[in-house]
């Protein structure tokens, strides 16, 4: 008897993207955003993970939420939150150089600084702040390189959370302090999350971006939106982008819809013009040659 060619029934059968799932206690919100979010991203190269949280509407949206990914410079958000945790612990101050290394850590994305904080924290308190954190998924990255941290989105979502709603990890000045430096980021690192944001809603914002030899691009922002009724979060992560721009328009596809449909009674929006060229090219340890930002060779970068 002659082998029997596969029938469609027994083919193995090609595997079936992640579909963007949302739920909501406000009427036709779910399926809005899951249109809307799906239609951002049609047509789009790369890998994209997305997660939305409103406290408002009781709405959130997921799309490869536990997905790791090389963190690049959002890991800087984490960084500084292990340095208010530690401090905390023991009921201590920040230091006039801890705070000049957190301001330009997270206002300019500065890899000096944050190499400064990661090796005087050491891996064993960044460790100590996840699990304190509930941040399962995030293993922070060997040998110094802190930009190839592995995150996810539904991490950064926990990471955004304990930023904005009072808890047992950070203090409220602890808290307070990390959102008013996420809101004074500098003008030409405010692309991402926030674009099509309403007028109204105040920003915290970190953004990470890396090119390696492998997934091309990563591009990742994180973002917070608090005040005058607002009180959501959103996280896009994403690699597998040819650029840097590639990365930076597929987040803010993503970013203007979930705004739009958040906010539908919003009259005024931001416009988020993306950077040229990053605004930063050193990687982590500065005896490297800057064409180790185009190989496998590990380094990190905004």
């Amino acid at each position: 008897m002659g082998v029997l060619a596969p029938t469609a029934a027994t083919a193995t059968a090609a595997p079936v993207a992640p579909a963007v799932s949302c739920s909501s206690q406000r009427a036709g919100l779910a399926a809005q955003l899951t249109k809307d979010i799906t239609a951002a991203l049609k047509g789009r190269s790369g890998t994209v993970a997305v997660v939305v949280n409103d406290r408002i509407s009781k709405t959130s949206c997921s799309l490869r939420a536990d997905q790791q990914f090389d963190s690049a410079s959002v890991v800087k958000a984490t960084v500084l939150g292990t340095l208010l945790w530690d401090a905390a612990k023991t009921g201590r101050q920040l230091t006039a150089t801890e705070r000049s290394r957190a301001t330009a850590m997270i206002t300019q994305s500065d890899n000096n600084a944050t190499s400064a904080l990661w090796k005087q924290l050491g891996v064993a308190k960044v460790k100590g702040f996840l699990t304190a954190a509930g941040m399962t998924r995030t293993v922070p990255g060997a040998d110094g390189y802190w930009g190839l941290t592995q995150i996810t989105a539904r991490d950064q979502q926990k990471l955004l959370a304990l930023l904005t709603v009072r808890n047992n990890v950070l203090t409220d000045a602890s808290r307070s302090y990390a959102l008013q430096l996420m809101n004074q980021v500098v003008p030409s690192q405010r692309w991402g999350t926030p674009a099509g944001a309403p007028a109204t809603a105040t920003v915290h914002l970190k953004n990470g971006w890396l090119s390696r030899a492998s997934y091309g691009w990563r591009v990742h922002s994180i973002g917070a939106f608090t005040g005058k009724g607002h009180d959501y979060q959103l996280t896009v992560l994403t690699h597998g982008n040819k650029t840097m721009d590639d990365g930076i328009n597929t987040i803010q596809a993503v970013a203007r819809a979930v705004h739009k449909d958040l906010n539908p009674k919003a009259k005024l929006s931001r416009t988020v013009k993306p950077p040229v060229a990053p605004q930063e090219a050193l990687p982590a340890v500065p005896e490297a040659p800057a064409r180790t930002l185009i190989t496998a060779t590990p380094q990190v970068q905004p």
